[in-house]
């Protein structure tokens, strides 16, 4: 992923996390990076503020008091907000981070996790936020489409149909998946997918790619286990088919 998008200086975040250490520790760190914080602490008082004054980002805690993280973020999706979100949690399930990303979040941290991790993420995510609106802004009014056999993808619009229905994907889904329609045949490593669709790579978060893979395949294959779109090459990486003559 290119990486000459300028993210804003006083970019805006708003945080929210319940413990109040955990709380004002992030707040400092993320002012003194250089963004524009705004610190509460439970769910409702997050997803309210986010309503009436949205921010570029947002750091939410999974459990809190009230509305938890999930529940926020299941409810600015449904608003239509895309401003992207990482989740904090000290859960490690598999479940718990495929709820999340099915909920809409975009990336999640493990608690404990270090502060330059912290903010490696939230510049990744907010560089990422930006590519997409200067792509979006000077694909206006570009009719393309990306076809694989009855895999249709419409990037200017973020929009899929796939044998004549329109499917809906994440953020972070439509972006692996273009990624994978734009190069069919290529095979990528979860390091280099990383590093393209989510823009960073690091190690111990590969099973956040399996996670969306699994999720795509969910949604476009008729039987996920036997995959006929995105496919496994063992002990190298994913790609996408050939597209059919």
């Amino acid at each position: 992923m290119a990486s000459s998008a300028s993210i804003p200086a006083a970019a805006s975040i708003l945080v929210a996390e319940d413990q109040a250490d955990i709380r004002e520790l992030l707040e400092m760190n993320l002012r003194n990076a250089g963004y524009q914080v705004t610190a509460v602490a439970d769910g409702s008082t997050a997803l309210a503020q986010q309503i009436s004054q949205p921010r570029e980002l947002l750091v939410l805690d999974l459990m809190m008091p009230g509305l938890d993280g999930l529940e926020v973020c299941k409810a600015l999706r449904a608003r239509g907000s895309a401003a992207p979100i990482l989740m904090l949690t000290a859960k490690s399930t598999e479940l718990d981070r495929v709820l999340g990303l099915e909920l809409g979040a975009d990336d999640y941290l493990t608690k404990p996790f270090s502060l330059a991790e912290l903010l490696a993420r939230v510049k990744a995510l907010l560089r990422r936020a930006e590519l997409l609106r200067v792509a979006q802004a000077q694909s206006a009014g570009s009719t393309s489409v990306i076809r694989n056999g009855e895999l249709e993808i419409q990037p200017a619009k973020r929009q899929v149909r796939y044998r004549g229905a329109s499917l809906d994907f994440t953020a972070l889904e439509f972006d692996l998946l273009l990624h994978f329609a734009s190069n069919p045949g290529l095979v990528f490593s979860r390091a280099q997918l990383l590093d393209a669709v989510w823009g960073y790579s690091h190690d111990g978060y590969e099973h956040t790619v399996t996670t969306h893979i699994n999720r795509l395949r969910t949604k476009l294959e008729s039987d996920p286990m036997r995959p006929e779109l995105i496919l496994t090459v063992r002990g190298a990486g994913y790609k996408m088919r050939e597209s059919p003559l």
